[in-house]
């Protein structure tokens, strides 16, 4: 397995141009590029592995947690560790590693929207489509699926909830961009629980006078637009609208949201399929990875891999004391074409320190990982379509 990923990270180094829009000099800890003979600081020999890591054989999925890292490629999860010094993180505690190609029906390179249906719904469609197949016909999503097995469902992200990706898991819509009609659809689904931006949609009224965020409120579901109403809420329906578009950035001082709200909605939703005798569907994207992808900006990419990697080590957590529970971070494709070259071509020579190079400001067709933890883990191997491992999540929660 090791074989696999360091060959893919390998691929993923030689995507680099000397036409890379934007250089940041990683320094190791302690100062400047050294010239000494002395080692990269802290570099263990090789990544610590829990004593008690190996996946329990067979174990039946009852809850699946899907995280979904938008635009984060192996180099990104590599620039947290290298940057922290290769302390152990939650992306070292996985029992399993595979890959995922991520082109879109009719692009070699994705978009977010057509990414996260395939990732939603187990197919593929064109690109800006969302939840629709190209001939129009709605693609049912997982989240869908499990409706109708009387299962909790539940979004949490850092952009707006009618954004590309948690958009996949319950609208259908031609464009991604009818954010209007997207919070029409929202109004109308079952999801248990959906935390993030886009209050201003939700709250527009329309012709008659009535908002998205009334029609929500009148299903039965409660509507908050403070975090602070969310603490005492512990099951029951809840949609949270933070923002009026996105959630502030990592750098803009959002600070632990995202696993606060990984935390309240499994606490929610565990309460919830208590109640029905089900399991339950969970999405968490960080969605801002990408949004700082796009502007090549290191310092942000690194503050938004943090704060998802924060989120994961909240949902291992819950995996590790609910047994059934299977844990999949993935990614809906790559942005940016972040590598990682040493600063000087002579690799005889003592540190001389490390650049982040980025080679675009879109979206690359490069595979992304798929990490695994928990019930099932040992169940997704090799590399695989996008669209094939939202069948396989699917086929182990029995949706098909």
């Amino acid at each position: 397995m090791r074989h696999l990923v360091c060959s893919a990270f390998v691929a993923l180094l030689l995507i680099s141009s000397a036409e890379a829009k934007k250089i940041r000099v990683y320094t190791p800890r302690g100062g400047a590029p050294r010239e000494s003979a002395s080692r990269p600081a802290a570099a263990p020999a090789e990544i610590p592995v829990r004593a008690d890591a190996e996946p329990a054989s067979g174990e039946p999925v009852r809850n699946l947690i899907f995280m979904i890292g938008d635009g984060m490629g192996l180099s990104h999860v590599a620039a947290m560790m290298i940057e922290g010094g290769y302390a152990p993180t939650a992306f070292d505690r996985m029992q399993n590693v595979a890959l995922i190609a991520t082109r879109s029906a009719n692009n070699l390179v994705t978009d977010s929207a057509v990414a996260g249906t395939a990732l939603a719904s187990g197919a593929k469609t064109d690109n800006g489509r969302l939840g629709e197949a190209p001939d129009g016909h709605a693609l049912e999503s997982m989240i869908e699926k499990a409706w109708k097995r009387r299962m909790p469902t539940g979004l949490v992200v850092t952009c707006k909830i009618q954004h590309a990706t948690p958009g996949a898991f319950y609208a259908h819509v031609p464009s991604r961009n009818l954010y209007d009609e997207i919070s029409r659809q929202l109004a109308s689904s079952r999801i248990d629980v959906a935390f993030g931006g886009g209050k201003a949609e939700m709250t527009a009224p329309d012709a008659s006078g009535r908002s998205a965020a009334d029609e929500l409120a009148r299903s039965g579901c409660r509507v908050i637009y403070d975090w602070s109403r969310a603490e005492d809420i512990r099951s029951g329906r809840v949609a949270g609208f933070f923002a009026d578009e996105h959630m502030p950035s990592m750098l803009d001082g959002r600070g632990d949201y995202l696993p606060q709200a990984t935390r309240k909605a499994l606490e929610i939703l565990e309460n919830n399929a208590r109640d029905a005798g089900t399991g339950f569907v969970l999405m968490v994207e960080g969605s801002q990875i990408d949004f700082e992808s796009h502007g090549n900006r290191a310092d942000g990419v690194l503050a938004e891999v943090r704060d998802f990697e924060a989120a994961v080590s909240a949902a291992m957590r819950f995996a590790d004391n609910h047994p059934g529970t299977l844990l999949v971070v993935t990614a809906d494709h790559e942005t940016g074409g972040l590598t990682m070259p040493s600063r000087k071509a002579d690799f005889t020579a003592s540190e001389s320190g490390m650049e982040y190079k980025f080679g675009t400001g879109s979206h690359t067709g490069i595979l992304v990982p798929v990490y695994l933890y928990g019930a099932g883990a040992e169940r997704i191997n090799g590399i695989l379509d996008n669209a094939g491992l939202s069948r396989r999540l699917m086929a182990l929660l029995e949706l098909e």
